[in-house]
């Protein structure tokens, strides 16, 4: 097994550094339009990131585990630790996180983790630090096909980290927009700042992690408008600072939801699969529907 430093560890006086970089620039007269930080908002982030740092010391082993499993008994071809085998992981992982990311937010079992990181209605880099405490737990599965084609499990397990530490620096306000090739290509702040977004025209886009190229050729790419303001944060805000809520209000709502009343088994299963918003007397409304209802409004052709 090679060893590979634990980046994440090695960058957090980074993480650091940067917030305190940010807030001082986010407080002057150029960015007075901006939301910046609020004191109780950006501890509930940390908090759920050394969270994420605590219980990511089982979860990683769970994850490596099931890697070294798949690569030691099952694994099709063997792929050698060389400088073209770190470019192909490249595109593999990134590809990866697109459908985990994407998945996360069209089926509710998944987005019962992931909502942890869309519940801050402030768009900083303190928010990149909100992290899941459960999600690591499962969401793995999404690379399980990587050691069975031949990755070593030490090249997955880093490969993910680079990819984790590029996402940092896109949460942020005070960068606008980077060079036009840049964004063609590269997740960016402003990519990301749509990702945030709770207004229907930017629900549920931008999955990338650092390749927005998969967006665009998936077709879930939205551009930052200048007319529409980026509104941070959840389509129904659960407004706690708490952090056992923040990581759990989710899964309580999603089981209560699915298990009581009386529903048939098939709507029961829905509540878990289905995209959130969904509801089995048809009251509900997933983002494609608030997103038409907005384009129509706006006088948009669907």
């Amino acid at each position: 097994m090679p060893e590979f430093p634990n980046i994440i560890h090695f960058a957090i006086p980074f993480f650091i550094l940067s917030m305190l970089l940010e807030l001082y620039v986010t407080t002057r007269d150029k960015f007075k339009e901006t939301k910046g930080y609020e004191t109780k908002d950006a501890f509930a982030s940390i908090a759920m990131g050394l969270g994420n740092v605590f219980l990511g010391f089982l979860s990683k082993a769970l994850v490596l585990g099931a890697f070294v499993l798949i690569y030691e008994n099952f694994r099709i071809f063997t792929i050698p630790i060389a400088w073209w085998s770190f470019i192909l992981i490249f595109f593999a992982d990134d590809i990866s996180y697109y459908w985990f990311h994407r998945i996360s937010h069209e089926c509710r079992l998944f987005w019962a983790s992931h909502v942890v990181h869309h519940s801050s209605q402030y768009y900083n880099l303190s928010t990149a630090l909100r992290q899941t405490w459960s999600g690591g737990f499962y969401s793995f599965i999404f690379w399980l096909w990587m050691p069975l084609v031949g990755f070593h499990p030490a090249m997955i397990l880093l490969q993910m980290s680079i990819s984790l530490l590029y996402q940092f620096w896109i949460h942020t306000e005070a960068i606008d927009k980077m060079p036009k090739w840049f964004e063609a290509v590269f997740n960016t702040p402003s990519h990301h700042r749509v990702h945030h977004g709770s207004n229907p025209i930017y629900l549920d886009r931008n999955h990338a992690g650092i390749l927005i190229i998969w967006d665009k050729l998936f077709g879930t790419f939205q551009p930052e408008l200048e007319n529409e303001s980026v509104q941070y944060g959840l389509v129904k805000n659960i407004n706690t600072y708490n952090p056992v809520k923040i990581a759990f209000i989710e899964w309580y709502n999603m089981f209560k939801d699915a298990l009581s009343g009386k529903k048939s088994f098939k709507d029961r299963w829905n509540y878990i699969t289905k995209p959130p918003g969904w509801k089995h007397d048809g009251t509900g409304k997933v983002s494609d529907d608030l997103r038409n209802e907005w384009l129509k409004q706006q006088h948009y052709d669907v």
